[in-house]
């Protein structure tokens, strides 16, 4: 498993740009209507390091914090939050930046949040409401894997949406005069940014153009979706790059399932296999034999979010039982998975 550790900061910063640009478009309402993107483009940048924002961070958020503030200092700056426990179990928390001087409010908040687990999840919703109850002038959460995005809907009445749960404590935070920002990477199921609503509004980026860059720099010259599902949603994101384009599905028949091949033609073609996620990754490995099996030269694996219950990405290294992959690639959206 090689982890794109992409400096996410710089996927950040990109998506900062390109929002305070769409905005400051409408502001400059004296640029005339016969220049160039490119033109207003180095405009904007004339302008970037006008906008600041003071970041908080997760515990495990912390290291892709301080890359932000080291690449990009002038525009980020970094305060250190004591995430610490009472004895009886509660949270203890003391948010950075508030002394011996206060910095935060009236700032712009840029808050680095990773909900890999329930009591995590709840100390940092404690930490955006307190942030909002302390005057900032806007407050953007990142939250690059929203781990219940995947429970969005259920089929038995008593089952808990948990993705509409999550939904409903964004929604509800204090208001600081604007809609919180939470900017999720590749959402598992696209509907979940609708069920945001009132007080935060979702903001949906992809980690895909950060995998085109890398594959520049491979000999791999086809992308393949292990169903229609992920076709449709990322397929588009690689026109014009002069990729070929494999379709896989699944057929069942009773209990037996295998996976075929329904668009495109993999022989002789060096694959990666592109995806939003991996839990177990048993759907990839059979994507991955049934590729090599109609002649595929060699098979990689993207996906954003590398979830890997009990350590399942093992079964992918060299000598495992899932060794088909020449490269198995993730994000590190998920940091207690990529870091260890």
């Amino acid at each position: 498993m090689k982890a794109l550790l992409l400096l996410q900061a710089m996927l950040l910063v990109s998506t900062f740009e390109r929002q305070s640009f769409k905005a400051n478009l409408r502001r400059k309402s004296y640029l005339s209507d016969n220049l160039s993107s490119i033109e207003e483009w180095e405009l904007h940048n004339s302008k970037q390091t006008e906008k600041r924002y003071q970041v908080i961070a997760a515990e495990v958020m912390e290291p892709m914090a301080r890359r932000l503030e080291e690449n990009y200092p002038k525009r980020f700056r970094y305060h250190s939050t004591s995430w610490k426990k009472f004895p009886d179990g509660t949270d203890c928390i003391e948010i950075g930046g508030f002394t011996p001087r206060n910095v935060i409010s009236g700032e712009r908040v840029l808050f680095l949040c990773s909900f890999h687990n329930n009591d995590v999840t709840l100390s940092q919703f404690q930490v955006m409401i307190a942030l909002l109850q302390n005057f900032v002038q806007e407050l953007t959460v990142v939250l690059p894997y929203y781990p219940t995005g995947t429970m969005e809907r259920v089929i038995r009445e008593g089952q808990v949406a948990t993705a509409n749960t999550y939904a409903q404590l964004f929604s509800n935070l204090p208001s600081c005069g604007r809609p919180t920002r939470v900017m999720f990477y590749d959402l598992h199921t696209l509907q979940n940014r609708f069920y945001l609503h009132g007080n935060s509004i979702a903001s949906l980026q992809s980690a895909i153009p950060v995998l085109i860059d890398t594959l520049k720099k491979t000999t791999i010259d086809c992308v393949a979706f292990p169903d229609d599902g992920a076709a449709k949603r990322f397929s588009h994101m690689f026109e014009g790059e002069k990729l070929h384009i494999v379709i896989c599905g699944k057929i069942r028949n009773g209990d037996f399932r295998a996976i075929t091949i329904q668009d495109g033609e993999p022989k002789g073609k060096h694959i990666v296999i592109v995806d939003d996620l991996v839990q177990t990754g048993g759907t990839l490995y059979e994507c991955g034999v049934a590729l090599k099996e109609r002649g595929a030269l060699s098979v990689s694996a993207f996906v954003a979010h590398g979830v890997f219950p009990r350590e399942a990405w093992k079964r992918f290294m060299k000598g495992s039982d899932r060794s088909v992959f020449s490269t198995f690639w993730v994000t590190n959206s998920i940091p207690t998975t990529t870091d260890k």
